[in-house]
């Protein structure tokens, strides 16, 4: 039997009306008593959506804008699907330093005021070198990486202090699987400090410095790839050469970006004998952030070894 337009009507109504209920407040049918609803976070990539997700738990819903690998953050730009889910967002969390600017872009189309918005490179305390640029990828740094789930803490303490307590455990508990991953970095310091590497762009450097490797990549080379643009047929030899001559042990490339210099780069080192060791920006499907890195590492000592 067909509903009439009237109780269809009324039917959809009631659920409008029980989804923005949703926003505020939730109701246990078996108990009648209202529970609050899960702080909704939306996180610039994945990478951070992962971190925040193992702080917060089933106590929040996160939205990362960049899940896909393929996606570039330099270049992104957002959905409405995604301006949506900021506007309810009360916790934001943004990588900064010019790495994604589509999240100032979207804030300032409108969010909800009262939202907390969290800047990795400004949590780092990191800043340009004299007559240099900031390396802004700060997720291979770990130290930053604690401190900004320290402030991801903080800020779901504020939006839910009733959790409070289990957002503090879960932090804690995060903090210290990182603690192995800076040992491993102890470790290859230890085995191979003063090594010298080639990159194709500053993503891995914070690793690569705290490992105490040395990158020998002329800075030309790694800011035009980074950039898009393209590097002088000088400063490309230059940086061939460093591979032709095994004058590293290694090159790290980003495998997300890739054009003709990249590819000249990764064919001279494997002529060479040099391990190409390569990383990504964001996730690779199937993992998180504390798998990601050790593999990363895993995959840098065991090329630095051959």
């Amino acid at each position: 039997m067909s509903l009439s337009t009237s109780r269809r009507l009324a039917l959809l109504t009631g659920a409008s009306l029980a989804l923005l209920a949703g926003c505020g407040s939730s109701s246990d049918p078996a108990d009648g008593k209202s529970t609050p609803a899960r702080v909704a976070v939306v996180a610039s990539t994945n990478v951070y959506g992962d971190i925040a997700r193992r702080i917060g738990g089933d106590r929040i819903d996160v939205t990362s804008v960049i899940s896909d690998p393929d996606q570039d953050p330099h270049s992104y730009e957002a959905s409405p699907q995604n301006q949506l889910a900021l506007s309810r967002a009360k916790v934001v969390i943004e990588n900064g330093g010019g790495y994604d600017d589509f999240v100032d872009h979207m804030l300032k189309g409108g969010h909800d005021d009262s939202a907390e918005v969290i800047n990795a490179v400004d949590v780092s305390g990191r800043a340009a070198p004299q007559d240099g640029e900031l390396n802004e990828h700060v997720w291979y740094d770990f130290p930053t990486v604690a401190k900004v789930a320290d402030r991801i803490s903080t800020a779901l303490a504020e939006a839910d202090p009733g959790d409070a307590a289990a957002f503090a455990k879960n932090t804690a508990a995060f903090k210290a699987k990182l603690e192995p991953l800076e040992a491993r970095e102890a470790q290859i310091k230890k085995a191979h400090g003063g090594d010298g590497v080639a990159i194709t762009e500053p993503v891995p450097l914070y690793m690569i410095e705290a490992s105490g490797l040395v990158n020998r990549t002329p800075a030309q080379f790694s800011e035009a790839i980074e950039e898009g643009d393209d590097v002088s047929p000088r400063v490309l030899q230059k940086s061939l050469a460093l591979l032709s001559g095994k004058k590293v042990k290694a090159l790290v490339c980003n495998e997300q970006t890739s054009g003709p210099q990249t590819e000249k780069a990764e064919a001279a080192a494997k002529a060479a004998g040099i391990p190409v060791v390569p990383v990504t920006e964001t996730l690779p499907k199937g993992t998180d952030y504390l798998g990601w890195m050790t593999a990363n590492l895993d995959a840098l000592a065991s090329a630095l070894a051959r």
